[in-house]
């Protein structure tokens, strides 16, 4: 992703889970105190459902490319950021071994905090390399995060999904993970992902989104509602393909209607463009500040765009010269 700086009820099915976003929309129209549920009505986090269980997360949670560091400084700084995070409500921490030693930095951050048990924490196997040995390449995840068991284990930008699935089902089965998943961050692994997830027990996907780069929902975002399956967002302010849209947006002004939806900063105007998109489970941009880890949180509270302002947004978003 892009950085800006319980028990099992059964597979929903595609009827129930579009029920569900179809509700999800609807409700975006209602005043910020009728959406609001676990704190006061100003400040709570919207959460969705993950379709496999029901369990409700929080709709933006935070990604840690830019975790691999050693100095103490940046250490204690990144540890605050994900302090802020659990103090706010949200919960989803995601990360991977392809980013350097963040895996390291973000169990170090967990045990510092004694905080393990108050994140949803996800991460994804190596995206390139051997795996003749699938036990191994898991156990040395487990390592790195200094815990016994992870939340969601997603191959990463489909790399050896038949050659790891059988490993994390087995890890499934034994409660090490308690979700499987799949990535990937760029068009031409789309349909590869496609086929993945109507082929394997997936409980959630992660793909790129973004305002100006919506190519995901064109059949993605549908087959994943279709199946039952949640989804997380990396790069929701931009990345490999649009570049950094915050950094492109400098100065310019907000539009005057962008109150409507409750969105005070270009962030979350971007956050709840992709928020407002029904097959979303919860967007993971990275930072290592906790200023705009609060700015993101605030685009989980309040109004989120229905699908007319959805489609105005859209023709705002190409009638600038970005």
């Amino acid at each position: 992703m892009f950085s800006q700086d319980q028990p099992s009820t059964g597979r929903s099915s595609r009827r129930d889970f579009l029920r569900g976003c179809a509700a999800a929309v609807a409700a975006t129209a209602l005043p910020a105190p009728l959406l609001a549920s676990e704190k006061s009505p100003a400040t709570a986090l919207l959460t969705r459902a993950i379709p496999s269980t029901g369990e409700r997360l929080p709709i933006v949670g935070l990604g840690t490319n830019a975790y691999s560091v050693t100095d103490p400084a940046e250490i204690a700084k990144r540890q605050a950021v994900v302090a802020r995070l659990i103090d706010m409500g949200a919960k989803v921490v995601d990360t991977a071994r392809a980013y350097g030693d963040s895996e390291l930095v973000v169990g170090r951050i967990l045990h510092d905090l004694k905080m393990r048990d108050r994140v949803f924490l996800a991460t994804k196997t190596p995206i390139q390399g051997e795996l003749a040995e699938p036990a191994q390449i898991v156990a040395e995840t487990f390592r790195r995060l200094g815990t016994d068991t992870v939340d969601l284990l997603q191959i990463h930008n489909m790399h050896g999904t038949a050659e790891l699935m059988p490993t994390l089902r087995k890890l499934k089965e034994e409660r090490r993970i308690r979700y499987i998943g799949a990535t990937t961050s760029r068009d031409e692994q789309y349909p590869e992902l496609l086929a993945a997830l109507r082929t394997h027990p997936l409980d959630f996907i992660q793909v790129d989104y973004s305002i100006d780069n919506r190519n995901a929902a064109t059949e993605l975002l549908s087959a994943a509602a279709d199946e039952g399956i949640a989804v997380l967002v990396n790069m929701p302010f931009g990345g490999r393909r649009d570049g950094n849209l915050l950094r492109k947006l400098g100065d310019r002004p907000l539009p005057p209607w962008a109150g409507e939806f409750g969105a005070g900063t270009w962030a979350e105007f971007l956050l709840k463009y992709v928020l407002s998109h029904p097959a979303i489970t919860c967007a993971i941009p990275g930072t290592t500040s906790v200023a705009n880890l609060e700015t993101n949180l605030r685009a989980a509270t309040g109004a989120l765009p229905g699908t007319a302002m959805r489609t105005r947004m859209e023709a705002f978003w190409d009638s600038l010269a970005v």
